[in-house]
């Protein structure tokens, strides 16, 4: 490994490790007493305070999915959930280092060399490790690494103290694992359950399968946002030739960029490629400082924590941002008004207000019509009650108080219209949970729509007074035409009467008058019936408008509303700075 890609690497590391920072190449970091717990205090309690924000945000969105989506689409995001519970249990003065590696890898005997001494088996006999070996270099009296086998699931005859006491290493639990190609599928099990609890890995490969399909495609690729917590080691490289070794390690650095996995070259966040042999020496030490760069950062835990969020956020990204585009425009105003009409029509309120005037015109006549069209009209409706005729047919009168019928399709139409609007641009699962909100109210709206209107106050509006006066005054119309009938009567038959003009003035005067008082009034009823009208239909649109607020509105916006919230928390979830961007803009 050259010099300036591994100082390159130590700048990177040395923003969470303090005293290694400006170590020279090739001198040994040793780490000056409490340098750790320094770091700890200002980088790493940064990261802890965005990564504590981020599962908060997470747990909160779980919490408000776990009603609308799938368990298994959050069952990742649960998992990580609870070991980052169990993780923040333990104490953080430790690190967790896994090597991994195939069979006839040399990851034992890199083991044994970072350790140095023999405590893992290795030899000829494959699958050599079936369970994972630990050796520990102890943080402190105070500090216990139990806590932490035992979440490993590492066995007590399996647990071992480092020999060789490296103030570089304190705090450092070293596990040798179990082939991941091994042909006993309990150690592959092992290995896959391992690999989900450590907080970072050494992932140790030969000259001969350094492009294993299965360790590219089933570990690299899956582990691609873990980059950063992950050495990538080519061991055994004392088989190759020197000039073969840089075209292995080329070879090895392509096939981890087609794998989208990120390397941590000249100062970069990302996995570490180098060349080394745990038989001859070579590479061990460079391997023991970046082992010791990572520990003494104390951050590797929250690091990995952090890449495990992000792998969830890009798992859950489908169903809670559509197509990556912006916050959908959701229930608009035009929508609610546009559902408010298609209501409306529903009940007739149109309809019902042209009745209403009618009837309110129908009453004006009756009561300022002249006592003939009066009389002629009851004659009528007594002749069609004897032919068996409804009375209101034969007079052209139209009920206004009977409840007008709700159309169930209009009603069905207007729901579908407003759902699909207010689903528009939302991912597929919460589209799904707004539509069946919406129908769920739908269902009982047409009855609530019958029995509201069936409900409304039927008494009639107030009479005017002016109604009054003209009634009076077709009444002395009447009297005065009967007077001059009467005085003509009287003429004829040869009784003296005084003034032979003035009986037919009195007759003319009732017979014109009455009609010319009648059309008066109906012409100055067209505008309080016309208001009247309107009134009904108005009250109508508000009682649909209402009913239409109430069951199908209102579940639609509260749906909106909890997507709202579960996509804030899903953005603050998904942001490597906690939604710490978000606020500062919002602010």
């Amino acid at each position: 490994m050259s010099e300036h890609q591994t100082s390159g690497h130590r700048r990177r590391l040395g923003e969470h490790a303090g005293d290694h920072a400006g170590a020279p190449p090739g001198e040994r970091h040793e780490p000056a007493a409490g340098g750790a717990r320094a770091a700890t205090g200002t980088t790493g309690t940064a990261e802890d305070g965005v990564l504590r924000v981020r599962l908060g945000a997470l747990r909160e969105l779980v919490g408000l999915s776990r009603t609308r989506l799938d368990e298994r689409v959050l069952a990742e995001a649960g998992r990580v959930l609870d070991e980052a519970a169990a993780r923040d249990r333990l104490p953080r003065a430790y690190t967790t280092v896994a090597i991994a590696g195939a069979t006839g890898s040399g990851k034992s005997t890199l083991f044994n060399a970072l350790a140095g001494a023999q405590l893992s088996e290795a030899g000829v006999r494959r699958p050599t490790t079936a369970s994972p070996v630990s050796c520990t270099w102890e943080a402190g009296r105070e500090q216990s690494p139990d806590g932490l086998l035992e979440r490993l699931g590492v066995p007590a005859r399996a647990r071992r103290r480092a020999h060789v006491l490296d103030p570089g290493l304190r705090g450092l639990i070293l596990l040798d694992l179990p082939d991941y190609d091994s042909v006993d599928p309990a150690h592959r099990e092992q290995v896959d359950r391992l690999l989900g609890l450590v907080d970072a890995v050494v992932w140790v490969v030969d000259p001969e399968k350094y492009a294993d399909a299965l360790l590219h495609e089933r570990y690299l690729r899956a582990f691609a946002g873990h980059a950063d917590v992950s050495l990538i080691v080519l061991n055994q490289a004392d088989r190759l030739p020197p000039e073969a070794v840089d075209a292995v390690l080329d070879d090895l650095r392509r096939l981890l960029d087609e794998r989208g996995v990120a390397l941590g070259e000249h100062g970069e966040p990302g996995a570490w490629v180098l060349a080394g042999s745990a038989l001859t020496g070579d590479g061990v030490g460079e391997l023991r400082k970046l082992i010791g760069e990572l520990v003494a950062a104390r951050t590797a835990a929250a690091r990995r924590l952090a890449a495990d969020v992000d792998s969830v956020a890009r798992g859950l990204e489908s169903v809670y941002v559509a197509d990556g585009a912006q916050a959908p425009a959701g229930l608009t105003d035009d929508a609610r008004e546009e559902f408010g009409d298609r209501l409306a029509a529903a009940v007739g309120a149109a309809a019902a207000g042209l009745a209403a005037e009618r009837g309110w015109l129908r009453r004006a006549d009756r009561a300022c019509g002249t006592p003939l069209a009066q009389g002629l009209r009851r004659l009528v409706a007594r002749r069609a009650e004897r032919r068996g005729e409804p009375p209101a047919l034969a007079t052209g009168r139209l009920r206004t108080d009977v409840s007008p019928a709700v159309s169930a399709p209009v009603v069905e139409q207007a729901v579908r219209q407003l759902s699909d609007e207010a689903a528009e641009g939302l991912p597929e699962p919460w589209a799904r949970a707004v539509r069946e909100a919406a129908w769920r109210g739908a269902e009982a709206l047409p009855g609530a729509l019958e029995r509201a209107l069936g409900e409304r106050e039927r008494g009639r509006p107030p009479r005017p007074g002016w109604w009054s006066a003209a009634a009076a005054g077709q009444a002395v119309l009447l009297a005065t035409q009967l007077l001059g009938l009467c005085w003509l009567l009287t003429v004829l038959i040869g009784q003296p009467v005084m003034g032979r003009w003035l009986p037919l003035l009195l007759l003319g005067v009732g017979a014109v008058g009455g009609p010319l008082l009648a059309w008066g009034c109906r012409i100055a009823a067209r505008g309080p019936a016309h208001a009247h009208g309107r009134a009904e239909e108005w009250r109508m649109r508000r009682l649909a408008a209402e009913l239409g607020h109430r069951q199908v509105v209102e579940p639609v916006a509260a749906e909106l509303m909890r997507y709202r919230e579960v996509r804030e928390r899903f953005v603050v979830a998904a942001s490597p700075a906690g939604g710490a961007e978000l606020s500062a803009s919002g602010g």
